[in-house]
């Protein structure tokens, strides 16, 4: 079997521009630490260092140290190595910017919001596929209503969503509970309500392709369960997202490719401030 260049590598997950950017950090990272096959996290932190030396800027930093990632993620995947020596290494963006996650949702609480019921059990069933995409997988209004049936995989439990202007394609798990719902869905309640040709997951009660707004309407009658808080589909996947890095501790490239961002630093400001491990890491090795 033939072995992938870092070139395909990257070009699995990334488009032409984000690899060649990716290339040209790599190869610049190699020229200058020749000996980087064999890297400790010691030594990648001092490169690092020395980047932040030259360059204040930190998304540009950020950039680079996705790339270096990549890098050694192309050696596990290769065999040359059998560690990742930076995975866990993240750089703070503009720390101003950071999610205010007090505001924001638990698990438990973002599951109080399958317990509303309709007069209607066709839009019930409807409801509770839409709120079950927000709550488990965190998707955008955008992608949900974008979702087709054939993006729904029922026999392997995923669900595809396409990539757009500002996040990546991804493959996500569904819940066993979501699989049987779903399947009622499609296979049952979905054709009943059915009134023009579309292949759109999610319809109206009228039988066409549900709009971003209609999401939005939809979760208005909520709101009074949280009169504090401020619940939209926006908060909802944030709080998703949240979740993931701070309840469940999943790792930040986990959590990075779930939510299908495109760079760490985006997924990074969901870390809670009281991080103690992730908090003396960026003030050791990158101070404000």
């Amino acid at each position: 079997m033939t072995k992938l260049t870092i070139e395909q590598f990257l070009l699995q997950d990334y488009s032409g521009q984000t690899v060649k950017s990716y290339l040209f950090a790599i190869n610049h990272f190699l020229k200058m630490n020749p000996k980087a096959k064999r890297y400790k996290f010691k030594n990648i932190v001092d490169y690092m260092e020395e980047i932040s030396e030259q360059q204040p800027n930190r998304k540009y930093r950020v950039v680079i140290l996705s790339a270096i990632k990549k890098y050694y993620d192309y050696l596990v995947m290769s065999g040359y190595r059998t560690d990742h020596p930076c995975k866990r290494l993240n750089i703070k963006v503009n720390s101003n910017q950071a999610i205010q996650v007090q505001d924001l949702f638990s698990s438990e609480e973002l599951q109080l919001l399958m317990t509303r019921e309709n007069r209607y059990q066709n839009l019930d069933t409807r409801n509770n596929v839409l709120l079950s995409l927000l709550i488990y997988q965190g998707l955008t209004s955008d992608e949900i209503v974008r979702l087709t049936v054939n993006d729904i995989d029922l026999d392997a439990g995923t669900i595809y969503i396409k990539a757009s202007r500002n996040l990546k394609n991804r493959k996500l798990e569904l819940l066993s509970k979501q699989i049987i719902l779903f399947s009622k869905y499609i296979n049952e309640i979905r054709p009943q309500m059915l009134r023009s040709t579309t292949d759109k997951l999610i319809i109206t009660k009228l039988g066409k392709s549900i709009a971003v707004n209609s999401i939005h309407a939809m979760i208005e009658p909520l709101k009074p369960l949280f009169p504090e808080k401020k619940l939209n589909p926006q908060t909802i996947r944030m709080s998703v997202i949240c979740n993931w890095l701070n309840e469940q501790k999943l790792a930040l490239e986990h959590v990075q490719a779930l939510a299908g961002h495109k760079w760490p630093g985006t997924t990074e400001k969901y870390l809670k401030v009281d991080s103690h491990q992730q908090r003396e890491m960026i003030n050791k090795f990158f101070p404000l």
